[in-house]
C-alpha cells in the first residue's frame, strides 16, 4: 500500500486549500485500524445510530474506495465493528472515515485496513434500515461528495476533487 504523506500534499497543494479545492478536516479522529495511511475515492454513507447501508454496502467490492460515513458524531453507539471492519479488509475497501463512534477497537487494530475514527463505545447500533447512500456529507467542517478522494494519515485527513499525487 503507498504511504500518505498528508502534511507534503498540504505543502504541494497549498493554493488549492486556499481555493477549497483541497480541503482538511478538522482534528477531531483517532486512528484505530492496522493501517495508518490510506486514501481512495469516496463512498459516502449518512446514517444515525444504524449501519444497515454499511453492512449492505459491505458486500460489494471495495475497489480501493474508502468509506466516509456521517454518524452525525453520535457517541451514543458505535456504527462500525470488528466484523463489519474484516469484512471491509476482505472485499478491498482502503478505508473508512467515522464520523461517530466504532467498538472493538483492539481488534479493529490488528485488521488490514485504515479506520478514523470520533471514539469508542461498546454499544451497538440498531438495525432499521435507514441511511443514505452516496449523498453529500458535511462534518469535521468540511463537506465530502461521493466521488472525492480522500487522502488520511497520522496528521489528518484531506477531501479533494481531484486526484492528488506528490
Amino acid at each position: 500500500m503507498t504511504i500518505v504523506s498528508t502534511p507534503d500534499l498540504c505543502d504541494v497543494y497549498e493554493t488549492e486549500i486556499h481555493q477549497g479545492r483541497v480541503r482538511v478536516l478538522a482534528p477531531v479522529f483517532n486512528n484505530y485500524g492496522a493501517h495508518d495511511s490510506f486514501f481512495g475515492k469516496a463512498v459516502t454513507i449518512k446514517c444515525f445510530e444504524d449501519n444497515s447501508v454499511l453492512k449492505e454496502l459491505l458486500e460489494s467490492p471495495g475497489a480501493g474506495q474508502v468509506i466516509v460515513m456521517d454518524g452525525g458524531g453520535s457517541l451514543r453507539r458505535a456504527i462500525l465493528g470488528d466484523m463489519l471492519a474484516e469484512k471491509a479488509a476482505r472485499n478491498g475497501w482502503a478505508g473508512l472515515v467515522v464520523n461517530g463512534c466504532i467498538r472493538d477497537c483492539d481488534e479493529i487494530a490488528n485488521i488490514e485496513i485504515g479506520v478514523k475514527a470520533l471514539n469508542t463505545h461498546p454499544m451497538k447500533t440498531e438495525k432499521r434500515g435507514i441511511g443514505d447512500l452516496n449523498v453529500s456529507v458535511s462534518f469535521a467542517g468540511q463537506f465530502i461528495k461521493p466521488g472525492d478522494w480522500v487522502y488520511s494519515d497520522n496528521n489528518g485527513i484531506l477531501v479533494s476533487e481531484l486526484e492528488l499525487t506528490l
